[in-house]
């Protein structure tokens, strides 16, 4: 089985290359499989007798999960040198400057010569993934060097291939190429333990650690603040905070706004944030009713008082959610929704489209009352009358999101914990 999940790998790899020209991710990869391996190698060379701790992401909604466990690693293990990889374009050109890893590269692909030399090279004492990355010739190289590994915020489902007929291969490099696996939930416990994996334990989802620190460490927003209290009729308006949407999302929110009888003012964080999107965007919503982020220094007082402020920036939306009455989470409509932590970390009231089901946490938000989740258009607008027109359920949601946050709070300590090198 080795050998095909490595043909696998190789077929994987190829098509990466092949689709170079035409594909900017495909590139953005390629040319990080050529530099990853200089880099390393340079980096490697003046480490000394250095130990080395490695983190490995997919992209980066897994690094942020890594990062407050890599963080608590450095503060408590000095000495340690950090070498962090990422798999997904998307992760590596965002965070390739990252200050407390010591060397951020790209992971070349997983082939047994790669793997051999990656962990010769840099001698890893101790190896740590996230979530869903499983690389099996890198597993058994880090087992032949008894390098300490382990994968965190780990979840399992009955679907996963290691389950299934054909997965005993992949079933046995779960019991022998971990030291250790931390998993998000009790159903992939009690999975892994049906299946005689025994090394394994309940620690939740490092995100809220994460979300926590980014809320707590939220400074204010002076251009969103005037742009909030700019209206035509000096009162407060309510405020629909949309992050990384879509244009479904946005053809609904849309909706709600001809339909909404007292305005609200809009903060419209895309996901895509290329020139044409946004122009949609304008398009949409009419352009003399929105403001770019990017204008507001220049604005004028009539700009300022329109309904809608389009994000035209990476980077900031964790920290508006602080500004919204109501989170509208994208993608909902599309692979899967976004990250609904990042709004309850400031104890606002989540609501997302019908492709929620693969997240734990959304799951736990609509149990618990602070998530809300819409599959045709009237019942997002009763959700979104309710949550904005009655403070009692209002109330009621935003205090069932921070208790649910707090509830789930320490996740990287208990990792850190059992990880002790």
């Amino acid at each position: 089985m080795r050998i095909i999940y490595t043909l696998g790998i190789y077929a994987y790899t190829l098509a990466v290359r092949l689709a170079a020209p035409f594909n900017i991710k495909a590139r953005q990869m390629v040319q990080g499989w050529k530099r990853s391996h200089r880099q390393i190698w340079l980096w490697a060379q003046d480490l000394g007798h250095a130990p080395v701790a490695w983190f490995h992401v997919a992209s980066l909604g897994e690094f942020e999960q890594a990062r407050p466990v890599l963080e608590k690693f450095r503060t408590l293990n000095p000495a340690y040198k950090v070498l962090l990889t990422f798999f997904s374009p998307s992760g590596y050109e965002v965070r390739k400057d990252y200050q407390q890893a010591d060397m951020v590269a790209y992971l070349p692909m997983d082939t047994p010569s790669n793997a051999r030399w990656l962990v010769q090279t840099v001698m890893p004492r101790v190896a740590l993934f996230v979530k869903y990355d499983f690389w099996f010739n890198y597993l058994n190289q880090l087992r032949s060097h008894n390098s300490k590994t382990y994968i965190f915020s780990a979840i399992f489902r009955p679907t996963h291939y290691f389950f299934r007929w054909y997965g005993h291969w992949f079933l046995h490099q779960l019991r022998t190429g971990y030291d250790h696996i931390f998993v998000q939930n009790q159903e992939s416990l009690q999975l892994l333990q049906s299946h005689g994996i025994d090394h394994c334990t309940l620690t939740g989802d490092t995100r809220f650690d994460r979300v926590y620190d980014i809320a707590q460490k939220a400074r204010r927003v002076e251009p969103i603040e005037t742009f909030i209290d700019a209206t035509s009729d000096h009162t407060r308006r309510p405020v629909l905070m949309a992050g990384s949407s879509w244009e479904p999302d946005e053809q609904f929110i849309k909706q709600y706004l001809d339909y909404r009888k007292t305005r609200l003012k809009v903060i419209l964080a895309p996901h895509m944030i290329g020139e044409g999107h946004i122009q949609s965007i304008l398009h949409l919503f009419g352009p003399d009713n929105c403001i770019r982020f990017s204008a507001l220094h220049e604005a004028t007082p009539e700009e300022l008082k329109r309904d809608i402020l389009i994000i035209d920036n990476i980077g900031m939306l964790s920290a508006l959610y602080r500004y919204a009455d109501v989170a509208y989470i994208g993608g909902g409509w599309g692979r899967g929704i976004h990250n609904t932590l990042e709004a309850v970390a400031f104890g606002k009231p989540v609501v997302f489209g019908p492709n929620y089901h693969k997240f734990q946490e959304a799951h736990d938000l609509i149990r618990l009352g602070g998530g809300y989740t819409y599959d045709r258009y009237d019942t997002l607008q009763t959700i979104l009358d309710r949550l904005i027109d009655n403070a009692d359920a209002y109330q009621k949601a935003s205090l069932a999101c921070t208790e649910y946050l707090n509830n789930n709070l320490g996740s990287s300590d208990k990792i850190i914990s059992k990880t002790a090198v």
